[in-house]
């Protein structure tokens, strides 16, 4: 039996932060880059667009707002994406000239009512914007500028070069969440994150042998020296490496195939065997041979079902 073999990408980048123009170009650009590596799939960091802002306080006071943090979040709305904008047109374009799969971290600024989400949106090789996850709880002052979801967009994609789905930085941390994925037969595990400290790779190493699967973990490389001029006051006493990446690739045995990558922008690539995949089954399958319906009862709600995709 012929076992496929699929090349993937994972970008570890510094967007344009707080402009989305300028940043929307540097992901056609890198979808390009990763579609001229031969890559099949790609994989952007948490919040790309227009940025994950790290160390700003956004003035959060218990039973008060600021006129500041109202323009802090002001700045931050402007440059979200809307799904309905011509900025994801765009990348779109990008995505169908490339001819591959992109998963691609942003702010969803919401068409009606205009709440921002933390999302994952997942595009087809024609471009087309084939589903979203938006991340279920956020962690600490993340609540006061992106809402929750539900299990509506716990999505994944089945295509031919297997089953994606993922999760969103410490979304990973609950196990409930992580089963969701595992439930449905993932086998391209997607993890984009913000979180650039070591243990992070101990927690996508566990995944990878939890999930019997390939997990891609992408993360944004980003200087204090890349924030605009009006906000580098508030930011004095950060490093000046604020986030310094560690994106990786695992193969569901908890090797380590590319990276991590720590200190600097790239694109790391490896090929997924899936025969390793399916080795990795002999001695421990959570969703088959491992598992104990008869203890143990599961459920989702409202949970989707995969989105079929033709390459």
């Amino acid at each position: 039996m012929n076992f496929k073999k699929v090349k993937v990408g994972v970008v570890q980048a510094t967007p344009i932060l707080f402009d989305i123009a300028k940043t929307v170009d540097l992901v056609c650009a890198w979808i390009e880059k990763g579609a001229q590596q031969g890559c099949e799939l790609l994989l952007f960091p948490e919040s790309f667009i227009p940025c994950y802002p790290r160390g700003l306080s956004f003035e959060a006071i218990v039973g008060r707002r600021t006129d500041r943090s109202r323009e802090v979040w002001l700045d931050y709305w402007v440059n979200s994406l809307e799904v309905s904008s011509n900025y994801l047109n765009m990348i779109s374009e990008a995505v169908r000239k490339a001819g591959i799969i992109v998963a691609l971290g942003v702010t969803e600024k919401e068409s009606i009512g205009g709440s921002l989400h933390c999302s994952l949106l997942y595009f087809g090789p024609d471009g087309t914007l084939l589903g979203r996850h938006r991340k279920l709880k956020p962690t600490g002052l993340e609540r006061y500028i992106w809402g929750e979801s539900d299990g509506a967009t716990l999505t994944t994609l089945d295509t031919n070069l297997g089953k994606i789905g993922g999760l969103i930085c410490w979304e990973n941390y609950m196990p409930l969440a992580r089963m969701a994925m595992y439930s449905k037969g993932v086998e391209i595990y997607l993890a984009p994150t913000a979180d650039s400290r070591p243990s992070w790779q101990a927690t996508m190493q566990h995944i990878a042998l939890e999930g019997r699967c390939f997990v891609l973990a992408s993360n944004q490389f980003v200087q204090k020296s890349d924030y605009p001029e009006r906000y580098q006051e508030e930011l004095v006493n950060e490093p000046d490496i604020m986030s310094p990446g560690g994106s990786v690739i695992i193969s569901p045995m908890g090797e380590v195939l590319a990276g991590p990558l720590w200190n600097e922008e790239g694109l790391l690539t490896a090929e997924l065997d899936f025969s390793i995949l399916a080795k990795s089954k002999l001695d421990f399958d959570c969703v088959g041979h491992y598992a104990r319906p008869d203890v143990f009862e599961y459920s989702v709600n409202k949970q989707p079902e995969s989105i079929k995709v033709k390459l």
